[in-house]
């Protein structure tokens, strides 16, 4: 298992990490692919998980054949196929559609702290995973959730709220994703042994 670091991720081999920042004690999977994106401290993917121009929250838990952000053909055009904007793979004369390309890369998905995406999940660009939400396995997810929602299905559609609404409010002001690393350490008997509510009325959240 890796030792993990504040000073350099842990990066698996066969993996592909480009225009990318990767924050403290991050992990990327065996044979993932991660561009035009941003890990914040703590968070992880599993192998093969696909991740483009998205904000992964800290601790986010991204499960193994994941597909974050994925980009779209260009449907309004008359013809869906990449040689109208990797034009260069195809003439020596023609470059690639720079717009294109920036208009896939503005286009943000973002996970927040604490959430799960479980195994071949698919989150589509422009949603918002809010912070403690659970992903289903296999969901495709193409609208925001909420914060410590569960989603599951094609497309994804609530099941049922993790905790109640006011412990969901407390654990959102408590915050304690942004607790200094002495801290989360400090606490990790209660992180183990209590429930939330017991360790908001401990933490004062």
């Amino acid at each position: 298992m890796p030792t993990l670091s504040a000073e350099t991720p842990f990066i698996h081999p066969d993996c592909e990490v480009a225009g990318s920042r990767l924050g403290a004690y991050v992990e990327i999977g065996r044979g993932s692919r991660v561009l035009n994106s941003e890990f914040l401290d703590y968070s992880y993917c599993d192998r093969g998980a696909d991740i483009a121009n998205t904000e992964v929250g800290k601790f986010a838990n991204i499960a193994a054949l994941t597909r974050v952000g994925p980009t779209d053909h260009p449907m309004e055009k008359a013809s869906l196929h990449h040689f109208l904007y990797r034009s260069d793979y195809y003439w020596d004369d023609v470059g690639p559609d720079g717009a294109f390309f920036a208009r896939r890369r503005a286009r943000r998905t973002t996970l927040g702290p604490d959430c799960w995406v479980g195994h071949g999940a698919i989150i589509r660009p422009d949603v918002t995973v809010g912070a403690g939400a659970v992903v289903a396995a296999g969901a495709v997810v193409t609208h925001d959730v909420a914060p410590y929602m569960i989603v599951a299905g094609v497309p994804a559609t609530p099941l049922r709220e993790r905790f109640s609404r006011q412990v969901a409010d407390r654990m959102l002001a408590l915050a304690w994703w942004d607790w200094s690393h002495q801290r989360l350490r400090a606490s990790l008997a209660d992180f183990r042994a209590l429930s939330a509510e017991a360790f908001l009325e401990r933490y004062g959240g």
